[in-house]
């Protein structure tokens, strides 16, 4: 007889497959996000800047949304509302810089 009981440990890490799921391959906002960050890096002013920034912030704030949401496990989900808590309080705090 198998052992049918979730756990909060399995529910925490395991998928619906029973897979421990800890990392992904990146889906397209990550992959978008990477891209647009590594960008930035390159053109570090001017409007391309500020395009690419708007663009890296988009896409991982979907991606934290995504995880927050339909994240495969809990540790997925508390990964994306980390991230998302995270891109809002970074722009709360540049956004209180700028305005001093």
């Amino acid at each position: 007889m198998q052992n049918t009981q979730n756990t909060l440990v399995d529910k925490t890490f395991r998928d619906s497959d029973g897979n421990i799921v800890l990392a992904q391959m990146p889906n397209l906002p990550l992959i978008v996000w990477i891209v647009t960050s590594s960008l930035a890096l390159i053109f570090t002013s001017g409007k391309i800047n500020t395009v690419l920034d708007v663009l890296a912030n988009g896409s991982l704030f979907t991606w934290a949304w995504l995880e927050l949401f339909q994240g495969v496990n809990y540790f997925r989900r508390s990964l994306g509302a980390l991230v998302l808590i995270g891109i809002i309080a970074s722009k709360i705090i540049s956004y209180n810089g700028l305005s001093n």
